[in-house]
């Protein structure tokens, strides 16, 4: 009994973070299938991408091909008897800009359906619908914050290759009625048909009203600190 409430609770924890998730914009993780990206030859740089009037290529963001990922750890005295857990996103979109030739000034926006949260532990069909249904209705309160947004203030990055960069993305991310700046760091490859971006982004539960799961009289519980990691391709 105690050993189901463990996991059901850290699951729909998990799931609460994903939706800071960003939360969604920008690791291969858990079970789910890498990204499929179209091959693209060396040669196909930046320069061959066609930029707008104003200088600025716009990518938009292919969830079919991309993958973003939530990932909750355990906790407390007796955090070795308990499980670490995965979400996935199942659907988010969003654009990606950057300048033509130089990379900066660059943006991000991502926009993440919070009832779309997915467990991809290995547990019974009616546990997971049981989680995901408790996460939606009373954890993240879909009906109340169905979006989950992101939206860039700055983008700085440094070259490291034709056509590959290491930027550092900063800007506001809303969860659950509560708006937080973050700030993470991606790896990023252009080519003249997609923009592929990588990277970790560490959230701290209670920087969004959202209480760290905990059970056993404290014994069991999940960190406050999660992280997402993603897996972005865009075209």
């Amino acid at each position: 009994m105690v050993k189901t409430l463990q996991f059901s609770r850290f699951a729909l924890l998990v799931c609460s973070m994903v939706a800071g998730g960003f939360g969604s914009l920008l690791g291969k993780t858990g079970s789910e299938p890498g990204p499929r990206v179209p091959a693209t030859s060396e040669a196909g740089s930046e320069r061959a991408a066609t930029p707008s009037a104003d200088g600025m290529a716009r990518y938009r963001i292919d969830a079919g091909q991309s993958r973003f990922m939530v990932h909750a750890f355990a906790g407390g005295l007796l955090s070795a008897l308990a499980h670490n857990h995965n979400i996935a996103v199942r659907e988010f979109s969003g654009e990606a800009q950057f300048t033509y030739g130089s990379f900066e000034p660059a943006s991000l926006h991502l926009t993440v359906k919070a009832g779309s949260l997915a467990v991809t532990d290995k547990i019974s069909e009616k546990d997971r619908n049981d989680i995901e249904r408790t996460m939606r209705d009373e954890v993240l309160e879909t009906g109340k914050y169905p979006e989950i947004v992101f939206r860039s203030t700055g983008v700085s990055a440094t070259k490291l290759a034709e056509g590959k960069y290491r930027a550092k993305i900063s800007g506001n991310l809303s969860l659950h009625g509560e708006t937080r700046g973050v700030e993470f760091n991606a790896e990023i490859d252009l080519s003249a048909n997609s923009l592929r971006a990588k990277g970790d982004i560490p959230l701290k539960q209670t920087s969004f009203n959202i209480k760290p799961v905990s059970v056993a009289g404290g014994t069991i519980k999940v960190k406050d600190e999660v992280k997402l990691s993603f897996d972005i391709v865009a075209h």
